[in-house]
């Protein structure tokens, strides 16, 4: 059902009283993903998710707000890809309503992969309510969240038919007389960031392309953090320039080695491309979806579990030496 609805509030105040309440001390906060997901995403939440396509996706995560059967999520779709594929897989008869609402900037698609076909599903049968942006969009609304404010000003959209299906206005510049597109700020109740490296306080490295990540930490009321690595504080602070995500934006840090698998951890390991292609062949028909799902999500106790279900230590090494042979080949020459 389409819209040009507001799924959050943009107020800058009552996002800084909440914010106001979240501790600033250096509290180990190392727990488990199962854990992290009981206690932070409660039915109903806006949900942020980082990384963007198949890049860096918190994989872990989507996979337990599946397990523990978490309803009526809204979500940015921030070029969500497998993210959103899902997610959707939790709107499925017997099993609730995992998606609710959704900010499209770019959703279903698989990029070059083709179309989920029960993402498509999902959203011609109507049961989700859409608004629509642009990628672009979607950053700048995250920027102007994690910078306190509840818009800002840009010219994106202007001129475009996505305008009238957005939550955007048209406003006067009070110094120009221009017009221009007020983006409303978007602070999600909660987000889910996988990095390369984080303490346990949460002070977390990436390594590659941050896409909209640093802000959408600074926007999130609360975060969620999965890394390949924990490392000690001390190797934080040797060289705190490469912190890009504070600890006091972080309640939850959790160790997932390969949490991004099936995507691709840029420098880490390439996306399970064969992976990703059995779960759009198995989408086609629903029976043999529910099965799927019984054998790699619902039927695991843990992700760790799920990538045995993948072919284990063998499968993730062969996708490491794929991705260092990218990463460095050229330079080999």
């Amino acid at each position: 059902m389409a819209g040009a609805f507001l799924y959050t509030d943009p107020s800058a105040n009552k996002a800084r009283e909440y914010f106001k309440t979240k501790p600033r001390s250096l509290t180990d906060k190392v727990t488990t993903v199962a854990d992290a997901v009981a206690r932070l995403v409660n039915d109903g939440d806006y949900l942020g998710i980082g990384g963007f396509g198949c890049a860096r996706i918190p994989t872990a995560v989507l996979h337990e707000i599946l397990r523990q059967q978490k309803q009526n999520l809204s979500m940015a779709g921030h070029t969500a890809t497998h993210d959103f594929q899902i997610l959707c897989a939790g709107n499925m008869t017997g099993r609730g309503k995992t998606v609710a609402r959704v900010d499209i900037a770019y959703v279903v698609g698989l990029e070059a992969r083709g179309l989920s076909p029960h993402a498509r599903r999902v959203m011609e049968s109507g049961e989700i309510t859409w608004t629509e942006w642009t990628n672009y969009a979607m950053a700048v609304r995250f920027k102007a969240a994690a910078m306190g404010l509840p818009f800002l000003p840009c010219r994106s959209l202007l001129g475009t038919e996505t305008l009238a299906h957005s939550g955007a206005m048209v406003i006067t510049c009070p110094f120009t007389g221009e017009k221009l597109t007020a983006l409303p700020a978007l602070y999600p109740d909660v987000a889910a960031i996988h990095v390369h490296e984080a303490d346990r306080f949460g002070n977390c490295r990436l390594r590659g392309t941050s896409v909209a990540d640093l802000d959408l930490a600074r926007a999130a009321k609360k975060l969620i953090i999965t890394c390949e690595r924990l490392i000690p504080d001390e190797e934080i602070r040797r060289d705190p320039s490469r912190t890009v995500i504070p600890f006091f934006c972080v309640d939850a840090v959790c160790e997932v080695p390969f949490g991004s698998y099936p995507g691709n951890m840029p420098y880490e390991y390439f996306s399970d491309e064969d992976h990703l292609q059995a779960w759009l062949k198995a989408e086609n028909d629903l029976s043999n979806f529910r099965t799927f799902l019984e054998t790699f999500i619902y039927g695991v106790k843990d992700f760790s579990e799920y990538l045995h279900h993948c072919g284990g230590l063998d499968r993730l090494q062969q996708l490491r030496r794929q991705e260092l042979l990218l990463s460095v080949g050229d330079s080999w020459k």
